[in-house]
């Protein structure tokens, strides 16, 4: 594989100030693509323009409210004027609040249908004739969650909404495959970002982040068959393998970046590291 298998592509990433989205950038812009990055949070989206620029490319910093399909489709036409095209785009910006689904507001279920659904179709709807018009295909990755493909309770509506990206990914990758666009997703698990940290808000900032207690990491260490939390860049890896040639003939397809959760499929390790389906005693 080249060290640059992104060379001269330019790459838009949603939620691209932090966490995965901003593993993604960075990967990406080491790999040889411009990356513009659309962030709710300007501090973010300019940090990470300082890095991609520190890599050598083009950075294009645009604070976006990805709940807002105006400032999105804004983002692909500043996108296009600055690069004349645009090659790649994830779907990543998201998130969620815990809460039990007879809690919450209609306000509630509107908001995460637009902050993880209707964002990536804004998105999609307005970089396709772009990709279209570029003549040279393009890439479509949807970061969509482990939460898709199981029971979430608390989490019923972001799942929901993680469950239709994947559905909208499949049936992307058929429509456009006379186009030359390929559209794939992952589905992380839990992994180490600043908002799993208490970091939500401002500047990426480390010395802020929660520490979670041993209890905790032990327990999640028991779940999670790598027996280990996924870090940003490694969901980063895998996004990166779908936005390279190495991946040309992958299309429609959804890549677990989940430490192995998704095969455990509710076995646990108990205190004594064995396999069980209720984490305490043996089968």
């Amino acid at each position: 594989m080249s060290d640059t298998p992104l060379a001269d592509r330019v790459a838009l990433i949603t939620g691209g100030g932090g966490g995965i989205g901003r593993a993604i950038a960075l990967a990406f812009a080491a790999a040889g693509a411009d990356i513009v990055i659309a962030d709710i949070i300007p501090e973010r989206c300019e940090e990470t323009a300082v890095r991609v620029r520190e890599a050598g490319r083009e950075p294009l910093p645009v604070p976006t409210d990805v709940t807002d399909t105006g400032q999105v489709a804004a983002a692909v036409a500043a996108t296009q004027a600055r690069f004349g095209r645009l090659d790649i785009l994830v779907n990543n910006a998201g998130g969620t609040a815990k809460k039990p689904f007879m809690e919450q507001s209609e306000r509630s279920w509107r908001r995460h249908i637009d902050l993880n659904l209707v964002s990536m179709l804004a998105a999609t709807s307005a970089a396709v004739p772009v990709m279209i018009a570029g003549g040279r295909g393009g890439n479509i990755i949807n970061v969509s969650s482990i939460e898709a493909t199981r029971a979430a309770p608390n989490f019923a509506v972001y799942a929901a909404c993680k469950a239709g990206m994947l559905n909208f990914t499949r049936s992307l990758a058929l429509e456009l495959a006379d186009d030359n666009i390929r559209v794939n997703a992952i589905t992380p698990d839990y992994t180490i970002t600043p908002g799993l940290r208490g970091n939500i808000k401002g500047p990426v900032d480390r010395d802020t982040w929660l520490t979670p207690s041993a209890e905790h990491e032990a327990a999640t260490a028991r779940r999670i068959p790598l027996g280990r939390p996924g870090q940003d860049h490694e969901c980063a890896s895998v996004a990166l393998f779908l936005a390279s040639a190495m991946s040309n003939y992958v299309t429609g397809a959804v890549i677990p970046v989940d430490g192995g959760t998704s095969a455990s499929s509710g076995w646990l390790r108990n205190a004594q590291g064995h396999w069980t389906l209720d984490g305490l005693g043996d089968v």
